[in-house]
């Protein structure tokens, strides 16, 4: 039986947090799909996608990919041979 490999809690607060974001990035989004004259969902969606890509970026910064296909750089050597990958957490 393999172990989940562990990572320091830093790595595990950034993607819970890049989660929560994510989840309330997609609430936004449906709920502009029926309120598409709603200023202030716009200005939070707008200010939320600022602050998961910055976050996101930090994150790749310091372990790795989140995404493949053109998603995220990768530093040499090539990144996603090392895990955890993030859906492995």
């Amino acid at each position: 039986m393999t172990s989940k490999p562990q990572c320091d809690p830093e790595f595990y607060e950034m993607l819970e947090k890049l989660q929560a974001l994510d989840f309330v990035l997609v609430e936004l989004n449906l709920y502009l799909d029926t309120h598409p004259d709603d200023l202030q969902a716009i200005e939070q969606f707008n200010q939320l996608t600022f602050e998961r890509t910055n976050l996101a970026n930090h994150f790749q910064q310091l372990y790795g990919p989140l995404q493949n296909f053109g998603r995220a750089y990768s530093k040499f050597p090539w990144e996603w041979s090392k895990v955890p990958w993030p859906w492995q957490v």
